[in-house]
């Protein structure tokens, strides 16, 4: 028997409708993939099965049945003895998931207190042992920290380990792997494997093919709230029908033709060290004796685990935060050992594009208006102020159209070729792109990679790019440093470092992604 199985099922927002006749049963033991794209529908397909969309929602099937039983009108108090115990829920955006005010450990074992009268003593060990079992490093330190001191990989196991506490007959997985680096990915992927062999049923829904590819059983594609498309995982790999599936395999990342540098070293680091104070008073160091060089008209990628210091050192090297010991040098001049009001004038020549733009904008301007604040800090006379906005969407692959909406207004990969257009605006010699496109959708992801490739070979731009997806490295670099543990571990021309990578850490990472 099906612990899930749904058919016919539509969901509509004012009368339009965003899932349309979706049906499909999820056996003990078997995963289930819904691929497609933001706005295809398949989350809020996946939170229906929990009683979780959103106010203001029509829903209506022709069956959804739980472990047998029609849940078609269950209560709120029916739904609320299902979530958890016999459906889990993890979702991608661990940050708005977890209490900020609770621990990790209270937050991993809640599902067991509200069903279980378990000792205090009892729980922390149980949120101990689960935070192992998902490749939570010192767990038993994780535990007693708040969400925000955990980076967001770290984030992410902990709220796999808390959907997993109670043991759950059905697992829904909305993008589990997104936030995390390929290694600790692979041991996730290990684990759900592990699981699903002993009878826990998967729902996956995700944009990640690789993903997929490694663990479903059946792929259904989604696209405008429609299945198109649905068969066992190894025929609708090899043989897709559907152009719709076509195009979302030909979007994976793939070799990238070396930049032709322009000009000598643009930026440079030398020995930077930064440390931070954790509980109890004990020092991390996030980046230890790390230098590096970037030259102009070229891409440095640099990757690494969750907390292995990379977004750290992006920080370093916009000198937006200060190292306890080393330097860093921009187009030949001192940088980081200036005083802020020294740099000031100097900003614009190094920009940073984060991995999610949304919170770096004002919510209350419109695109043009977050524009025209870059802009002004340029030399651009006024009266070619509005045509410069123009310019640079266009640019990114947008349009004037654009420029009246707000941030909400825009979808994820819009938003990213906005901040884009904003960092471009300054002129700058250098971009540090942090994690740009780990939260996109497969085919923006290659959007955006093309669109960055392109400005660089058209202007000369010279990047630093970090990611933890290594295939996006690959895609994007001419230079590769692999940090771990807050040190560079190997460096060089990617073709060497891919090709025949020296470190065992390295290995390690190549092999986890089948690169």
């Amino acid at each position: 028997m099906s612990v899930v199985k749904v058919s016919d099922l539509r969901i509509e927002f004012d009368g339009v409708t965003v899932v349309d006749g979706v049906s499909f049963a999820v056996a003990p033991g078997e995963c289930l993939a819904i691929v497609g794209e933001s706005g295809s529908g398949k989350t809020l397909t996946a939170q229906s099965l929990l009683g979780l969309v959103p106010d203001g929602a029509t829903v209506s099937t022709a069956e959804l049945t739980i472990d047998g039983v029609d849940a078609r009108a269950f209560s709120e108090t029916q739904w609320r003895g299902v979530r958890g115990s016999r459906i889990a829920l993890i979702s991608q955006d661990a940050l708005v998931a977890l209490d900020p005010l609770r621990r990790v450990g209270r937050e991993v074992t809640e599902a067991i207190e509200v069903r279980e009268r378990t000792s205090r003593a009892v729980l922390d060990d149980r949120a101990v042992a689960l935070l192992a079992d998902v490749a939570v490093p010192e767990p038993s330190l994780r535990a007693r920290q708040y969400p925000h001191e955990l980076s967001g990989g770290l984030r992410q196991r902990a709220l796999i380990a808390s959907g997993l506490a109670a043991g759950p007959a059905l697992l829904v997985a909305d993008e589990p792997t997104t936030a995390l680096d390929a290694t600790v990915q692979a041991r996730i992927l290990d684990l759900l494997r592990e699981l699903k062999r002993s009878g826990l049923a998967l729902l996956l829904v995700s944009h990640d093919l690789s993903v997929v590819a490694s663990l479903a059983d059946r792929i259904a594609v989604m696209q405008n709230g429609a299945i198109v498309e649905e068969a066992d995982a190894a025929t609708l790999l090899s043989s897709p029908q559907h152009p719709y599936t076509r195009a979302l395999l030909a979007a994976v990342p793939g070799e990238r033709t070396p930049a032709v540098p322009t000009g000598g070293v643009v930026l440079e680091a030398t020995s930077l060290t930064k440390s931070y104070r954790g509980p109890s008073r004990s020092t991390r160091v996030a980046v230890d004796d790390v230098s590096l060089q970037l030259r102009a008209g070229t891409t440095l990628g640099i990757v690494g685990e969750s907390g292995s210091g990379k977004s750290t050192l992006a920080r370093l090297l916009m000198a937006v935060e200060t190292a306890d010991r080393g330097d860093v040098v921009l187009a030949g001049e001192p940088w980081s050992a200036l005083r802020e009001a020294a740099r000031r004038g100097r900003r614009h020549r190094i920009q940073l594009i984060e991995q999610d733009p949304l919170s770096s904008f004002d919510p209350r301007l419109s695109v043009a208006r977050i524009l025209a604040e870059a802009i002004e800090r340029t030399d651009t006379p006024t009266r070619e102020r509005a045509a410069r906005a123009v310019e640079l969407l266009e640019s990114v692959g947008l349009t004037a159209a654009h420029l009246g909406r707000r941030p909400h207004q825009l979808s994820g990969g819009q938003r990213q070729r906005v901040a884009i257009a904003r960092a471009l605006a300054l002129r700058p010699d250098v971009l540090v792109c942090d994690e740009p496109v780990s939260a996109l959708d497969v085919s923006v992801q290659a959007q955006v990679l093309a669109l960055l490739d392109d400005l660089q070979r058209r202007t000369g731009l010279s990047m630093v790019f970090i990611s933890h997806d290594l295939a996006v490295i690959r895609a994007m670099s001419d230079e590769i440093a692999v940090m771990r543990d807050g040190r560079v571990v190997e460096s060089g021309p990617a073709a060497d470092v891919l090709g025949a990578p020296q470190h065992p850490f390295t290995v390690e990472l190549l092999a986890s992604t089948g690169i």
